[in-house]
């Protein structure tokens, strides 16, 4: 139960990516590896909702609960889950690190999920299925009847990494946003976006790339270069990328 708990605090952060301060980071090494976290921050968000929760929910012994905790992605998960995943989506996932910081009478609720990728085989693979993974096992978390879990309900949402499709070399790293399955995103979270406007929750998303060799070519006029060719830093936010979703599109030569 202890697994499943964790899991699933990560899981609906996974997909509440409409009220998460969003943080991508990818260090590309010169052998050819890179180190990917995701880093999910929900605690502008909790800061809001916990001055509307009654005192008697701020009372029980879920509210007061603390965590602060780095654990394999792979041991996380139930059995349940484990048994139903392929070898290369259990590699993937015990290749993973998930650390969980949690504290709501502080308003803290960050998650991170990191991954060593061992070359842009490994990282493409990765990108494009870290969701499914993600999904598939929220699913069976929700159907459990885990109360945590259903106090955080995601079931209706897409995991936000999922509109995008990845080509990814030895020497480039493209990331396209499919705007169809965005659409698809936008619409089943539109609720979330709308309650988030409401309450004034700003959505930041920054994307951070570092390269062991100097970027060649860069097609983003809003991504932003380092004086060394060797960082890409782009910065903006749902808003934004609701009104033109091609902003975060990424095409990268190095």
């Amino acid at each position: 139960m202890k697994k499943l708990y964790l899991l699933s605090i990560f899981f609906a952060m996974f997909c509440f990516s409409s009220c998460v301060d969003i943080e991508e980071h990818y260090d590309f090494k010169s052998d050819g590896s890179c180190k990917v976290v995701y880093g999910f921050d929900m605690s502008k968000a909790v800061s809001v909702l916990v001055n509307l929760m009654s005192d008697s929910v701020k009372e029980t012994p879920q509210f007061s609960l603390v965590k602060d905790t780095t654990l394999n992605f792979y041991s996380a998960m139930p059995d349940s889950i484990q048994r139903k995943m392929n070898l290369a989506e259990t590699n993937l996932a015990k290749s993973s690190e998930l650390t969980i910081n949690m504290n709501l009478k502080k308003s803290i609720m960050k998650v991170s999920l990191d991954h060593n990728a061992k070359n842009a085989a490994d990282l493409q693979y990765y990108l494009q299925n870290v969701s499914k993974i993600a999904l598939n096992s929220q699913i069976t978390a929700f159907s459990t009847g885990d109360k945590a879990a259903k106090a955080l309900d995601a079931r209706q949402m897409v995991a936000g990494q999922d509109y995008y499709s990845y080509n990814i070399t030895p020497h480039k790293f493209y990331r396209i946003i499919d705007k169809v399955k965005f659409r698809a995103f936008l619409k089943k979270t539109q609720s979330t976006f709308m309650m988030a406007k409401a309450m004034l929750i700003d959505m930041p998303y920054k994307v951070i790339l570092k390269f062991a060799k100097p970027v060649k070519k860069l097609d983003n006029s809003k991504a932003i270069l380092s004086a060394d060719r060797r960082s890409v830093t782009l910065v903006t936010n749902m808003d934004e990328v609701i009104k033109n979703p091609s902003v975060m599109n990424l095409k990268i030569d190095f």
